[in-house]
């Protein structure tokens, strides 16, 4: 399999990891006095579901 397919296959497992961690961070974020901690978190959590998608972007603007 091509590094291409190897990402399409694993954008799905990247989307949900970093939805569950996003959520975290939110809850997190409402449950504590000090906010900022889940807000990193829930920034790291979408990151993380972008990152196939922001990897793409950089291979489409090296051709």
């Amino acid at each position: 399999m091509s590094p291409q397919d190897w990402l399409e296959a694993a954008t799905l497992a990247f989307n949900l990891i970093g939805m569950v961690v996003c959520i975290a961070g939110l809850t997190l974020a409402k449950k504590m006095t000090r906010r900022w901690p889940g807000y990193v978190i829930a920034v790291i959590g979408f990151q993380i579901a972008t990152m196939p998608m922001f990897y793409q972007l950089v291979l489409m603007l090296r051709q």
